[in-house]
């Protein structure tokens, strides 16, 4: 079952689950800013597209940490301690099942992905 990092607040958010909830696509729904997703499901995403679209970019607290300045030199460790430890940080939704990973929504990637 995919497993889907979300906030109920974003639109964003609100769309991938409403292309899931229009196709019958069965899903685990998770408060991202209650539980970041664990570094596992980072590390995978971080593989899979690299660290800065991982970042909420337009988040208060991206700016507040002034991560834009920082990001250029940062680790994979130093950016999965800040990414599991703060949902907020984190882009959203990030979607997961087994070894496939989304990050963000996007039409064509959740079609290709979950809806196959």
């Amino acid at each position: 079952m995919i497993h889907i990092y979300q906030y109920n607040k974003c639109g964003t958010c609100r769309k991938a689950k409403k292309f899931l909830d229009d196709r019958g696509i069965k899903y685990k729904n998770t408060d991202i800013t209650l539980n970041p997703p664990p570094k596992k499901i980072l590390k995978l995403a971080i593989k899979e597209f690299g660290i800065k679209k991982l970042f909420n970019t337009s988040g208060v607290e991206y700016r507040e940490k002034k991560i834009k300045d920082k990001i250029k030199d940062m680790t994979e460790k130093e950016a999965l301690e800040l990414l599991s430890q703060n949902g907020r940080l984190v882009k959203r939704p990030i979607a997961y099942e087994g070894d496939k990973v989304s990050v963000g929504f996007n039409e064509e990637e959740f079609n290709s992905n979950w809806a196959s």
